[in-house]
């Protein structure tokens, strides 16, 4: 009978930065704390001082510590994250005259802000376009993107998208489109949100991404494809976010369906 064979050793990085890892897990290392240098690391572990910089580099990929130039590394700041989920279209939520987003910010003290990069109409990604039920080939949507930022932080990316012979020559083709968003300006065209459908995946970031959002190395993104159906069950708007999953998380409370009795 074959007997596996034992696991290999690991590398001498990957012990070092295993060793610093569970540092940093259980306090000995707190956020915010300088790491040694390579030089220190190397001469402590009995390792070369490459083997030092890629256990450093190991850490910064898994987002536990980051690099300041002319500073030195140093353990990440676990910040709190903001949360977004099931409340974010409420009606109790709008009804405070602020967005999801400030809305959010607000509750933890921090101030909001966002950039309206753009309003244009082009063809949907392909994803848009059979959520949104429109065709692709032509220029049948509007997309406004905006960032959002808190405290100055990026911290997500929005892409909105809406049906082109609904939007022109409304305020939905407007950097501030009135009150309660541009929710409130859909609901003038007929479109009431009765529900809606998140779907959502952690991915690495493009390096369009990385560099809109700031993300040190390692760090991923949470993408969430949002549609909107109105009263008659028809899709009026397709919002795709990226989020700094180091700085964000997703909360639902979902109701049960319960056996007929």
């Amino acid at each position: 009978m074959p007997t596996s064979s034992p696991s290999p050793e690991p590398l001498p990085s990957r012990r070092i930065a295993e060793t610093l890892r569970a540092a940093i897990e259980n306090g000995e290392l707190s956020p915010g704390d300088r790491l040694p240098s390579e030089r220190s690391l190397a001469e402590q572990y009995g390792a070369a001082r490459n083997t030092a910089r890629e256990a450093i580099r190991i850490l910064a990929e898994q987002g536990l510590v980051i690099a300041e130039h002319g500073r030195g590394v140093f353990v990440r700041e676990r910040k709190r994250l903001l949360r977004f989920g099931s409340d974010r279209y409420s009606l109790k939520n709008r009804e405070t005259g602020l967005t999801p987003f400030r809305l959010e910010a607000a509750r933890q003290g921090r101030t909001a802000r966002i950039e309206v990069l753009g309003i244009t109409r082009e063809e949907p990604p392909e994803d848009v376009a059979e959520r949104l039920g429109v065709p692709t080939g032509i220029a049948g949507v509007v997309h406004r993107e905006n960032h959002y930022f808190a405290d100055d932080e990026p911290v997500q990316i929005v892409s909105t998208y809406l049906k082109w012979e609904e939007a022109q020559g409304t305020p939905l083709m407007e950097p501030r489109s009135g009150p309660h968003g541009i929710y409130g300006r859909l609901e003038e065209l007929g479109h009431v949100m009765t529900r809606g459908r998140d779907e959502i995946t952690a991915r690495m970031p493009s390096p369009h991404e990385s560099a809109l959002l700031r993300l040190p190395p390692g760090v991923p993104v949470l993408e969430v494809l949002h549609t909107s159906f109105d009263q008659n069950a028809e899709p009026f708007e397709v919002s795709r976010y990226v989020h700094r999953a180091d700085r964000a998380g997703l909360l639902y409370e979902l109701p049960v369906e319960q056996a007929e009795s």
